[in-house]
Parts: structure tokens; sequence; C-alpha cells
């Protein structure tokens, strides 16, 4: 298990880098109930692998601290209580150190465990999912780092040279032809159980477009009025747009007749040759529908990915989050991991600046609720 445990030690460091650049009141805040407190993520993530792994598997092991049990589960109901979503930022204790400590004690409990040669498939199985469930959450801490410091009044950067947004623009489209196609995960390797039970999908001909959306193509639809004329709105998003004031994608600023918006890097001049970026699954269909177009479905996007350049933003489709033919939930806990979202969420294709490395697929399916703006999402066109 040596190698399973160099992978593991790699991937709870990588966590903690993205950490390193916060002060210490970064770790607490919760701005709003879809934004946790970096500290939380911290000591979610290690209570996955104590709660699932340690407890059950590993003889002796002695938790860190009971009432953890209570302050880092999620939403798995099988566990047992926790704290309200909402309350997360109100965990002024444990502190920061307490949870890092926290870390440490599973981390060396962890590594003694894999010395053991005899652990079972199914506990390995177990183990590898907690590492891409981490691998989630270094990506939601990017997107809330970034809400947290982007609400800050005084737009405070992340780190003063962060990843660079540009993106390459192709243009065009490609034309993918009418027939019947396979989608879902197959072969070796990891993938979660909503990719899982490989279909075949009959598809008309279609286009899809070779590049994403850029913020000026985006600028244009607001110049026109976009977010004043419901013609081009699901009478949903037109509530949302009108009730929540939206006139924007998030982050961006209108200050002295001037767009700017907010980066990692701080407050900057938008760039219009860039991608747009933290769209809303509402803003995404109006875009299209002003354009005449329309979004891709998943099976499109999927089908068509090898014909394009995808990875630096998550993209909307017009497919709404359900099972695939033969789902079927896993037993106990690890079943409430997917299948208890596939209702009311729209699916998302691709991966984003935010994703770690290694952790993207063309079969990957993530998904939000259709006003979510704050994940590193982006629009690509079909018609």
């Amino acid at each position: 298990m040596e190698h399973l445990a160099e992978q593991y030690l790699d991937v709870r460091k990588h966590t903690e880098d993205i950490c390193r650049p916060l002060q210490t009141e970064d770790y607490v805040v919760q701005p709003v109930v879809d934004v946790s407190p970096p500290k939380w993520h911290l000591g979610h993530t290690t209570w996955f692998f104590e709660t699932f792994v340690l407890v059950p598997f590993f003889r002796g092991y002695q938790q860190f601290n009971t009432l953890y049990n209570f302050v880092f589960n999620s939403y798995y109901e099988t566990i047992g209580a926790r704290v309200i979503r909402t309350d997360r930022g109100n965990l002024s204790r444990p502190s920061v150190e307490d949870v890092y400590r926290y870390r440490r004690y599973v981390d060396e409990q962890m590594v003694l465990f894999l010395e053991n040669e005899d652990i079972e498939q199914t506990v390995v199985d177990i183990i590898i999912l907690g590492l891409h469930h981490e691998q989630q959450h270094q990506e939601l801490l990017c997107t809330d780092i970034k809400y947290i410091l982007g609400h800050n009044p005084l737009f405070p950067a992340y780190a003063e040279k962060a990843a660079v947004n540009e993106l390459l623009q192709a243009g065009g489209f490609v034309t993918m032809k009418e027939g019947v196609y396979s989608i879902g995960f197959e072969g070796e390797g990891f993938c979660f159980d909503n990719e899982l039970g490989r279909h075949k999908v009959y598809l008309n001909e279609f286009n899809i477009a070779k590049g994403l959306v850029t913020n000026g193509d985006y600028l244009e639809f607001i110049k026109d009025g976009g977010y004043q004329n419901f013609r081009y709105w699901h009478a949903e998003g037109w509530d949302w747009v009108n009730k929540q004031r939206i006139q924007a994608p998030l982050y961006w600023h209108y200050v002295d007749g001037k767009w700017l918006h907010y980066t990692l890097s701080g407050l900057q001049a938008l760039n219009t040759a860039e991608a747009v970026c933290h769209i809303s699954y509402y803003e995404a269909a109006a875009f299209a529908a002003w354009k005449g177009m329309r979004l891709p479905t998943e099976a499109e996007w999927e089908v068509a990915a090898e014909e394009f350049q995808w990875g630096k933003r998550w993209e909307w489709t017009s497919s709404a989050y359900l099972p695939y033919p033969g789902f079927i939930r896993a037993e106990g806990a690890v079943g409430e991991y997917n299948g208890k979202f596939m209702v009311n969420q729209m699916v998302l294709r691709g991966a984003s600046i935010a994703t770690p490395g290694g952790h993207s697929r063309k079969t990957y399916r993530n998904f939000f609720h259709a006003m979510h703006q704050w994940q590193f999402t982006g629009i690509r066109l079909a018609y």
C-alpha cells in the first residue's frame, strides 16, 4: 500500500497548500449558505477518512474528538446529527490550530493503517473515493475562498500571481452527425457512481462551438439590455433576476464608467478576450437565447468533447441531473454521495482552473442548482 499512502499524502498536502495564503481570520468566514469556511473544509475532509476508514476498519483506533462527528458531518443522514449548514461560520471553535492538529493526527493514523498489506479491496475503494472527495473539496475551497475575499469590501488578493484565467479561444463550430452514440464511463480507473451505466443515445445532427463565450461576447448581451428583456429568460430565471437584482456575472463591478472584475489576484479591469466566468444556468440559457442558439445537452457535450478544448470552465448543459439507466445507490452512507441530489439540478461538464490535476474526465457529471454563480462556470453554445 506504499503507493496509496504516497497518493494520500500528496492529496492531503495540496489541500493545505491551497489554504497557505490565507490569514487566520479568512478561515472562519461564511458569507452565504453555499460557501463553507475553509476551516470547515479542512475538518470535513479529515472527518471523511476518520469516519469511513479508521473507525470501522483500524482496530484500536481512538477518535481525535468525538464531537467532531457532529461538527464536520456534511449531509450523511446515516452517520447522525450535524451542525446546520448555515451555522458553519459560527464555529469559532474548534480553532484553526485545532483543526490542523486533527488533520495531522488522522494523517499519521492513516499512514499506519496503510502499512498493512492485507487491506481489503472494498476498503481501498473507500480510500480512493475519499481522495477524490477531497479533490472535490479542493475545487470548492478555491471557489469559496474567492467568494469570501471577493465580498470583502477591500477586495484583497488571494495571491499576487494567482492562476491565470486566460484561454485560447478557437472560433467556429463543429458539426456532429446524426446517429447513435454511447455515453458514460468505461475502462479502468476511478469514476463516480453517477457516471456508470454506459448506454446508447440517439442524437440529431448538431453544431457545437469550438470555444467558450468570452467576456466581450457577454458584455454585448448586457449592453443590448439582456438583463431587462424577459423574452430571453426562463420564467424562474426572470424571477431570480428581478428578485436578486442581477445585472452582470458574479464579481463584475461597474465603476466610473468601466467594467472591473474581482480575480484571485484582486480587482482588475475586465479582460474582454477571457472566457466569461461565474455564470448561472439562468444566465447561460438567456445568453444562448439572445444569440438565437442553445446550450448543448450533456450527451452532445460528451460525444463532441474530443473536438474542442475543455477544462478551464465548468460548462452548463441543458440537461437535468438524473440517473443513468440501471443506476443503483450503494448501501450505507456512501450511497448518499450522489443519488440523493438527482432532483432540481442541472448538469455541468468539463472542469475548471480550480479543478485539481487528474480529477477531470469527459464523463464527469458535475451538478448545481440553476441559480448558482460562485463556481468557475462558463458557456459553450450549440444549435
